[in-house]
């Protein structure tokens, strides 16, 4: 599977085909990337927001079982009515022992996606999510798991009770500036920032050159001058490729 993917991302997109042709170049093949760059020059694209959907699909995924209790990961156990017809059950997907998938923000460990067998992913909170209010990861409870004390008296329900506890008093201590620092340095490290929107220059339209270019086999798509904004239609291009692909179709 990854020579495939290798063989598609690495060498079939950097390769050039004859098949593919600029009107202002004709004799030179051109990648499939160079290819797609011309088209964008010329026709523009709309870029698409994921959802929310195509947010949790594409999160991190562990396999875990559904148990009696629910969902264990890290101590945490997860756990929601509509799992009751799942727990101590197989996952239908073949291979993964039983069992189930399991989606994840790794910044955020207070809820999980799990992949119920109508296809959906569905959210199944940790059972003490409602006593913490902030967002917390993997790397600040194992330090409440490794400073909080455990009484060999605790059972595992009352050890994960006593660990949010710690976590919630952990986190306002912080909030409220009473936390050492190295606490301070600890939440800060697990805060994440905003991924900041990208930023989208406005191309400027070259001047149109009067003549077209010169049909040699060193030509770079690269030095094509941008086309012109006002309709128009270089001599050597009208009738050719990119600009009358439509008109073409038609006839077929």
């Amino acid at each position: 599977m990854q020579d495939l993917l290798d063989e598609w991302l690495v060498h079939y997109h950097h390769r050039p085909h004859e098949g593919l042709r600029h009107p202002l170049m004709p004799r030179k093949a051109l990648t499939p990337n160079q290819m797609w760059a011309a088209l964008v020059s010329v026709a523009g694209h709309v870029p698409v927001p994921l959802t929310g959907r195509d947010y949790l699909e594409l999160l991190p995924v562990r396999w875990q079982a559904i148990t009696p209790a629910g969902i264990t990961i890290h101590h945490r156990t997860y756990d929601a009515d509509l799992l009751a017809p799942y727990r101590g059950q197989a996952s239908p997907v073949a291979g993964r022992g039983g069992k189930w998938e399991i989606h994840y923000n790794p910044h955020d460990v207070r809820q999980i996606w799990v992949r119920l067998p109508d296809g959906d992913l569905t959210e199944i909170p940790w059972i003490h999510r409602d006593h913490v209010h902030q967002p917390f990861n993997d790397h600040t409870w194992q330090h409440i798991r490794t400073h909080a004390q455990h009484s060999h008296h605790d059972d595992s329900q009352q050890h994960e009770a006593h660990l949010a506890d710690a976590l919630d008093q952990f986190m306002r201590r912080v909030h409220s500036g009473h936390a050492t620092t190295a606490e301070q340095t600890l939440l800060a490290r697990a805060t994440t920032t905003p991924v900041p929107a990208a930023r989208h220059p406005h191309h400027g339209t070259a001047p149109a050159t009067d003549q077209a270019a010169p049909h040699d086999e060193d030509d770079s798509i690269d030095d094509l001058d941008d086309l012109p904004d006002d309709g128009t239609r270089p001599a050597a291009a009208t009738g050719y490729g990119l600009y009358d692909a439509h008109e073409e179709a038609d006839k077929w």
